[in-house]
């Protein structure tokens, strides 16, 4: 099991695929925060509501300019860095036979874009992820439906994750999991876990 953001999609610049929005869009990146992911983003993550029935009305108040569609892709674009190094490695591990999954917080839309448009389903056998599942890391309710759907028990699941809190939530579910911050090689520590 991976973690996507972070993980497998890490962007160049620490602050991420909104460092340069300002400058792009004329969007204001604490204005975007107050107005739509502070109030909407949970319930969005968690399934609960759709991305465009919050962000629409939103932009049309803080940036009449910016449609919808073009914000999202602009997003989307800006936040597709995937790791080839680790994808590498772990097409390696997948062609020794085992499994890959996600394990990851998205919403509906950027899950789509992440599986089919950037093809992250030519490396990894299936996507869980928060708003499909009702429930985000690191609530045990996550790690139990990840199980659940993947078909694979506690002990069966070895994760990586960049996030200490998803990881030690992961371990007290019973999986071996370790933090990943993209300096030992996957298969290092997967040894070391004894897979």
């Amino acid at each position: 099991m991976a973690d996507v953001d972070g993980v497998v999609i890490v962007h160049p610049d620490g602050q991420g695929w909104a460092a340069h929005i300002e400058r792009d869009l004329g969007l204001s990146r604490k204005t975007l925060q107050a107005a739509f992911f502070q109030p909407y983003w949970r319930d969005i993550v968690l399934g609960h509501c759709a991305l465009r029935s919050r962000l629409q009305p939103v932009l049309a108040e803080i940036a009449p300019q910016i449609d919808v569609d073009a914000f999202i892709r602009y997003w989307f674009e800006h936040d597709a860095h995937l790791d080839r190094d680790l994808l590498a490695q772990l097409a390696d591990i997948r062609a020794r036979g085992m499994a890959l999954h996600l394990a990851t917080v998205q919403e509906h839309e950027r899950a789509h874009y992440i599986w089919q448009t950037l093809g992250l389903n030519r490396y990894f056998d299936a996507m869980h992820y928060a708003a499909e599942l009702g429930c985000a890391k690191p609530d045990e309710a996550f790690y139990a439906a990840v199980e659940r759907q993947s078909g694979f028990g506690p002990a069966d699941i070895f994760f990586i994750d960049d996030s200490e809190a998803n990881v030690a939530a992961a371990r007290k579910r019973g999986w071996s999991a370790v933090v990943w911050d993209g300096t030992r090689r996957l298969v290092d520590l997967l040894d070391e876990a004894g897979r």
